[in-house]
């Protein structure tokens, strides 16, 4: 990489921030694969595995209002303490595991709790890199901060698969309470994260919490460029991401029949179109329009997932997976360049919330796609979602094209 490309490493909070999403997001994809998986196989049914599923995003609700928190207290006490809180719970099944306790049931109560506030990392994540580094770094810096997640989703993939094989359940989640602890130590070296005001201004009067989300809500609603991108990312997680969130178990299992090193490798395979995605963003970013970038990808992800539920094996799966994983990156890096980029410093925790509950519609979509799969199965329902998905963005793009598709239209500003 240039050094251009590594320019975000000089700032300190980036040094820390870096290595502190990994571990997090390292041990989140271990776990969610792991309980996915066990869910499955204890329950046998992949409704349940889709309920799995949405209650791990229950709490994109709270997300704004944690956003919001985070703007008053500053965005790493409250990171650090919801990393924490990600700990406590990995220790609670780590313990009901090793006492031979563990059920369903208890998987399915846990995801809910830790639910509540999972959501709301990857805005944060976002949010502190914006508020953090400099401004003229800020797209490499996207870039390089979203490979935490996607090598997360190929290596802690396999890693989760291949310990769990090996070790067993017990020690392989010690290895994710160990990996939660490490992230929320090096989160509490990161910068505060607030909003510092220049010498000579004036400091708006403190409000209430409520008051500074609805004040971020009317910003976002009153902004097009900002609207058109909340939609979309409301819309893919409808449609697109329950396909490689929710249901690959059940592909895995039932419909390629390559058991769950097999999931590994489905999952790593998605995770490295995105990896290739966000090296190409933190390399060629800076000249790529933000909003015209994440429609054409997000259009051509629906495509490639097509695909892939079409797909005659796992190899060809694999191969569709990737590509889709690629688009799935630019689409939601640009997104969130396009947001960070184009709005006022003082909304960025709030409006990095207000993103987080466009996740909202994938627990939505989850069970749509659960039910639909037990009934019509996964070829047909896939094909449903993902043609519902493109009319949808098409509608967008009729919508707010002024804001979205010229070349000097706010949503592309550099």
């Amino acid at each position: 990489m240039s050094n251009a490309t590594l320019a975000p490493f000089r700032t300190r909070s980036f040094r820390f921030q870096w290595p502190a999403d990994l571990c997090t997001a390292w041990a989140m994809e271990m776990e969610t694969l792991i309980l996915g998986w066990y869910v499955l196989v204890e329950s046998g049914s992949v409704m349940l595995l889709t309920v799995f599923g949405s209650l791990l995003f229950i709490g994109t609700l709270l997300s704004p209002l944690l956003g919001t928190v985070a703007d008053r207290l500053g965005l790493r006490r409250v990171l650090t303490m919801m990393r924490l809180c990600y700990a406590a719970f990995s220790i609670l099944i780590l313990t009901l595991t090793l006492a031979g306790l563990l059920t369903p049931t208890l998987v399915l109560v846990v995801a809910a709790l830790s639910g509540l506030i999972k959501p709301t990392d990857i805005g944060m994540r976002s949010a502190m890199v914006g508020a953090t580094v400099p401004p003229e770094h800020l797209t490499a810096a996207m870039g390089i901060s979203r490979t935490t997640m996607d090598t997360a989703k190929i290596c802690g993939a396999l890693a989760g698969s291949g310990f769990v094989a090996l070790a067993g359940m017990g020690p392989t989640y010690g290895l994710v309470v160990v990996l939660y602890l490490t992230g929320a130590l090096l989160t509490r070296q990161m910068d505060s994260g607030r909003v510092v005001h220049p010498a000579g201004t004036r400091v708006p009067d403190r409000t209430s919490a409520l008051a500074d989300l609805r004040e971020g809500m009317t910003y976002i609603w009153r902004t097009p460029r900002l609207l058109a991108a909340m939609t979309v990312a409301a819309l893919v997680n409808l449609t697109a991401y329950p396909l490689t969130i929710g249901l690959l178990p059940h592909v895995a299992r039932d419909v390629f029949h390559i058991g769950q090193q097999g999931l590994g490798l489905l999952v790593a395979s998605f995770a490295g179109g995105a990896l290739i995605g966000s090296i190409a963003i933190s390399v060629l970013g800076a000249r790529l329009r933000p909003a015209w970038t994440m429609m054409a990808t997000v259009i051509a992800w629906h495509v490639f997932l097509l695909g892939f539920v079409l797909a005659p094996g796992p190899a060809v799966a694999m191969v569709l997976l990737a590509c889709a994983g690629v688009c799935q990156s630019l689409g939601m890096l640009t997104l969130s360049i396009l947001l960070l980029r184009t709005s006022e410093a003082r909304f960025r925790g709030r409006i990095m919330g207000v993103r987080m509950l466009a996740i909202y519609p994938l627990p939505v979509g989850l069970l749509i796609a659960g039910a639909l799969v037990e009934r019509i199965g996964f070829i047909a329902s896939g094909i449903l979602m993902l043609v519902a998905g493109l009319l949808l963005v098409a509608a967008v793009l009729v919508t707010w094209r002024a804001d979205l598709l010229p070349r000097d239209a706010p949503g592309n500003a550099g």
